[in-house]
């Protein structure tokens, strides 16, 4: 499975599906085990988050707030940055940071074709070109490490920790450690654009909230199909975030994040739009969007760690590297973290995490150190792909638009790598255990 995930030989989904044969042929699991982990809890969590992320994309609401968020930045151009990156990083909490990127992509084209009316010089215009289509794509990465359902890494490490350790993590839980760390990095991320690799150092950009201004126009009042959508968001997210509260006060433990995003994705479908034409605020021949395969990838790799598990591989790789000596736990979580980072930049993110999370607790558990120091900042180094374009989708995407050369990528990208090694360091010392 590894093999063919790295060498794409067949898609990722398929690949997923291996152990529902292999595993019972072989005699590791029966059927009824192997197939399980496909209808784990964590997966129907990220299932009602992308039915969330899909209803907003329908009804255009997930525009609204980026061109109202960043109509706020002015025309100053590391403002109309800042604007930008905090807009997409704030979206990508919520729904695919490729559908994000796609979504501001245009708007920050349409920013840039004023400077071509505009008296900055060129140098000035490329360096902003470059810096607002880095700040779109890192942003992206950056700002899905936020919450659980932001990007499917963090999924699979939540599936990992309750399968392998029994262990819940709660969206209001992990939210306290991956808001942090996002900000942080976003704001690390931003400084480094703009006021060290490539400031523009252009005064104004006069036409800009006129760009930002003519594109809401064109999105007219806000319809009652996006106050529907925003009002059922806005109650899912925050019954994820009050959710032991809610339990508190009702007395039970029932209630939880799975549970909370079905029910809010169901609302979608059941929310009438027009109740005589029987529309609602989802369809379901939408979800074709819906990215089925990645579902299938967790359920895939739930399985693959469970038989590793079974199998003591995770253990005999744990022994192994317990019986090396002795390991700074600092240098170890470092190592691991590196090699996660580095390792994404040339293949699929999930895969990777799908692959290498299992190994990490093995190694974590046979050291005596808290699984949680050891996972956590491995599984958000796996979203910090900053160097290539073929790294993640958002590098892919604003590397088309022709207004970045690899070498500007990786010379921002390596020095992202390195603080972003060093962040999630200190992070494995400080808040997790704070938290934790």
């Amino acid at each position: 499975m590894v093999v063919w995930w790295i060498t794409e030989a067949a898609p990722i989904a398929v690949t997923a599906l291996l152990p529902i044969v292999l595993f019972p042929l072989t005699g590791i699991f029966t059927v009824d085990e192997a197939t399980a982990p496909y209808a784990n809890k964590i997966i129907f969590l990220f299932m009602g988050g992308f039915m969330l992320g899909l209803a907003m994309e329908r009804h255009n609401l997930h525009k609204r707030i980026a061109l109202n968020l960043i109509r706020l930045t002015g025309t100053n151009p590391n403002g109309i940055i800042l604007g930008f990156m905090l807009t997409t990083a704030f979206i990508s909490m919520w729904i695919s940071n490729t559908a994000t990127t796609v979504m501001m992509l245009p708007i920050g084209l349409s920013i840039i074709n004023l400077l071509g009316i505009d008296q900055a010089s060129e140098r000035g215009k490329k360096r902003f070109a470059l810096s607002l289509m880095l700040g779109i794509a890192y942003a992206a990465n950056i700002g899905g490490t936020a919450t659980i359902i932001g990007t499917p890494p963090n999924v699979a490490w939540v599936g990992f920790m309750g399968d392998m350790l029994n262990t819940e993590v709660t969206f209001a839980k992990y939210l306290s450690v991956g808001l942090p760390i996002c900000l942080i990095m976003l704001s690390i991320t931003y400084l480094l654009i703009t006021k060290v690799l490539y400031p523009s150092r252009i005064a104004r950009l006069s036409d800009s909230a006129q760009v930002i201004e003519n594109q809401l126009s064109e999105l007219g009042k806000i319809s009652k199909a996006e106050k529907r959508v925003a009002v059922i968001f806005v109650v899912t997210a925050l019954a994820w975030i009050l959710r032991g509260s809610i339990n508190s006060w009702l007395d039970t433990n029932l209630l939880n994040d799975s549970i909370i995003a079905i029910a809010g994705g169901i609302l979608m479908f059941i929310t009438p739009l027009e109740i005589k034409k029987t529309k609602f605020l989802l369809e379901w021949e939408y979800t074709s969007k819906l990215p089925w395969g990645i579902l299938l990838l967790f359920g895939g790799g739930l399985t693959l760690a469970k038989a590793m598990e079974k199998s003591n591989i995770v253990q005999v790789v744990g022994e192994t590297i317990e019986g090396n000596g002795d390991i700074s736990p600092i240098l170890l979580i470092a190592g691991l973290t590196a090699f996660m980072l580095f390792m994404t930049e040339l293949m699929s993110n999930v895969a990777l995490t799908v692959i290498f999370v299992p190994v990490v607790i093995g190694i974590s558990v046979s050291l005596n150190i808290n699984p949680m120091y050891l996972t956590m900042p491995v599984t958000l180094a796996a979203s910090y792909a900053f160097m290539m374009p073929i790294s993640t989708p958002p590098n892919a995407i604003v590397f088309s638009s022709g207004m970045i050369r690899i070498k500007d990528m990786m010379r921002a990208g390596i020095l992202l790598n390195v603080i972003a090694i060093v962040l999630l360091v200190i992070l494995s010392q400080t808040l997790i255990p704070a938290i934790y």
